[in-house]
């Protein structure tokens, strides 16, 4: 099998050991009486992925910003993202979560935004790069450039629409919200057709990206929103 892509992760494996230590030190203790037990047993998580959606530490997370420099942004974005997506309590839907986590920490580096994998050395800032290479590639790059093209468009146009709406409107630049909502969709649905998507168990989770991509962009508009404030 070849290295496996750095977006194909759809588990909590990202989470390092600085991670499990915030929520393990967040995990509610027990009060005095047998009624504050009982009422801390009750909110106790049951799995990993429980604890990433439990109030408590979703509290940790909103409330005291100065903490999350211990945490990876892995943990940050996957909490921010159950708190914001509708459906995510389905194994599917937890898979699509995870990814969209992974997917944000990577890219909030530039250097890796503007690259197919890590270790290119030319960087693409244009679609229409990234597809004029993806025509002339072998089986296995042309599936990372399709999967870089969905990945990129749902990127900006999740966090950054408004930065894409004034350089359509202001700058004359040719591309607006509809251009990365189009290519986004179109080919996470190519990506997901590749063989490559089933040897990486991507395959439900591009094709759910595709059918719902407006609805995840949406989401992802929600949280910028709400919780980072990003122009």
């Amino acid at each position: 099998m070849a290295t496996r892509p750095d977006f194909a992760r759809t588990d909590l494996s990202a989470l390092g050991r600085e991670d499990l230590a915030f929520l393990l030190e967040r995990f509610p203790r027990a009060g005095d009486s047998y009624e504050e037990i009982a009422e801390v047993i009750a909110e106790l998580p049951s799995t990993l992925e429980t604890m990433l959606e439990s109030e408590f530490v979703m509290r940790a997370v909103l409330g005291r910003r100065g903490e999350l420099l211990r945490v990876s942004p892995f943990l940050l974005f996957n909490v921010l993202l159950r708190r914001t997506l509708a459906d995510h309590r389905g194994r599917r839907e937890r898979r699509v979560v995870n990814y969209l986590a992974n997917l944000l920490a990577l890219f909030v580096r530039s250097d890796r935004l503007y690259r197919v994998a890590p270790g290119d050395s030319e960087p693409h800032r244009y679609i229409v790069e990234l597809l004029e290479e993806a025509a002339e590639a072998d089986s296995r790059r042309r599936f990372l450039v399709h999967a870089h093209v969905g990945n990129y468009a749902l990127f900006l146009a999740g966090l950054f629409p408004r930065w894409i709406e004034h350089r359509h409107r202001y700058r004359r630049r040719p591309v607006d919200l509809g251009f990365y909502v189009d290519f986004g969709r179109a080919y996470y649905q190519e990506a997901s057709r590749h063989p490559l998507a089933r040897e990486y168990h991507l395959e439900d989770v591009f094709f759910r990206l595709a059918m719902l991509f407006e609805q995840y962009v949406a989401a992802l508009n929600r949280m910028s929103r709400q919780y980072l404030a990003l122009g």
